[in-house]
């Protein structure tokens, strides 16, 4: 073989081997690459940045001027419904409310958010920061038998348990809820949402909701619009209603000493549920408020902080009445 040919076969591997690691280099360097026709890689938090504590809701705002015909997102395993915003004051896209869970690992975690127009789709990419909050550590003296489960108890919470997440399986697929939240009683917080609570001396799960004070009877309320998914009467959380108010959205009133609703009513923003109690295991008159945001448990008064309820009359409450409902995701059910 002649030289000359030699060295165009030499360049020919260089140019090769130049190529590969450019491109292993912008892959390594997060950004998206072309690799193979029709392969189009999303590089994470390309669209921006979102930060929030343990516990609490993010506002995810997606500005679009498309004809949307379908947007859902994914964060950490948990479904996101999204919603057109149309508040005046903002510009054109779509919200989502994104719960960090109670027990989310700190650090950056990306949220991918599929959009779709007809045919079409497309994906984005955001960055969430997930800071860790510093819960109050409370200690509690209870009779033993509160704590510590006899067999048959024991056997009696787990069907509990099982009936609940049974209950809950389904997401309602329209939004229910309306801007505007509502404290369900008036009285003091006495059990922080967080709280490690150790119980005669052994340490518990975390206190999932908030506990508010407040004399034997009061009235509760609906926090906001929704259906009854639930009555229960357990072991532990006494008397109780859970609340569904669409897209994964769901509150919980526990500890009641009365049940004025039905499984399957409709019930509006500040409608009386219940009454204050002391069912199942407590120490004395309280309500507990929980909440459950696509599966994330969140703090309760959370909702109160959202911004929504700052837009003028029937900005984005007109706007929520057509959301887009929550659609499968890759063929499957929504969990």
């Amino acid at each position: 073989m002649r030289i000359p040919a030699l060295k165009t076969i030499h360049r020919w591997i260089l140019r090769a081997e130049r190529t590969v690691s450019l491109v292993v280099a912008l892959l390594a360097g997060g950004f998206s690459v072309n690799v193979f026709p029709g392969f189009s890689q999303v590089a994470k938090g390309i669209d921006g940045q979102y930060s929030g504590r343990q516990g609490q809701i993010i506002v995810v705002k997606v500005p679009t001027e498309d004809a949307v015909t379908h947007m859902q997102g994914s964060f950490l395993g948990r479904i996101i419904s999204f919603v057109p915003d149309s508040r005046p004051e903002e510009s054109k896209g779509f919200v989502g409310l994104l719960g960090v869970d109670m027990q989310d690992e700190p650090g950056t975690h990306e949220l991918t958010i599929e959009i779709k127009n007809g045919e079409l789709s497309r994906r984005v990419s955001y960055n969430v920061l997930v800071v860790k909050e510093k819960f109050h550590v409370e200690h509690l003296r209870l009779p033993k038998d509160k704590v510590d489960l006899d067999e048959e108890s024991l056997a009696r919470w787990k069907v509990e348990q099982q009936l609940v997440q049974e209950a809950l399986a389904v997401d309602s697929q329209v939004k229910l809820w309306q801007p505007r939240f509502v404290e369900p009683v008036n009285g003091k917080r006495t059990g922080m949402f967080g709280s490690v609570r150790i119980m005669n001396g052994q340490a518990r799960n975390p206190h999932n909701g908030e506990d508010i004070g407040a004399p034997l009877g009061a009235d509760v309320a609906a926090t906001n619009d929704g259906i009854v998914r639930l009555i229960v009467d357990h072991i532990f959380s006494g008397k109780g209603v859970y609340l569904d108010h669409g897209l994964g959205f769901y509150s919980m009133y526990f500890h009641l000493s009365e049940v004025l609703v039905k499984q399957g009513d409709s019930v509006k923003a500040g409608q009386i549920v219940g009454r204050v109690g002391a069912t199942g295991r407590a120490t004395g008159p309280h309500l507990h408020w929980g909440v459950k945001l696509n599966g994330a448990r969140v703090n309760p008064y959370a909702l109160l902080d959202l911004p929504f309820s700052r837009s003028g009359t029937g900005s984005l409450e007109q706007g929520l009445q057509g959301a887009v409902p929550a659609m499968p995701v890759n063929g499957q059910p929504l969990p």
